[in-house]
């Protein structure tokens, strides 16, 4: 990936004096720049589940296991 920000952490003004409206501006077009890659991974076939929800689907499946167990055991 090319960028023209210098070496270091991406984003970050090195010298003493700098300004926080740009750091959080900088942050903020990392964030769009994430969120771009993101949706163009999914646009090429590459979505993954993310583990909350395979980690809500998992507790779901077992709360309802044990509540079949107990209740109708």
């Amino acid at each position: 990936m090319n960028t023209s920000e210098p070496a270091g952490r991406p984003g970050r003004d090195t010298s003493a004096g700098r300004d926080r409206g740009t750091e959080k501006l900088n942050w903020v077009e990392r964030r769009r720049e994430k969120i771009r890659a993101e949706v163009e991974r999914n646009r090429r076939g590459e979505f993954t589940v993310p583990t909350w929800v395979l980690a809500a689907a998992l507790v779901v499946i077992v709360v309802a296991w044990l509540a079949l167990i107990f209740f109708a055991g």
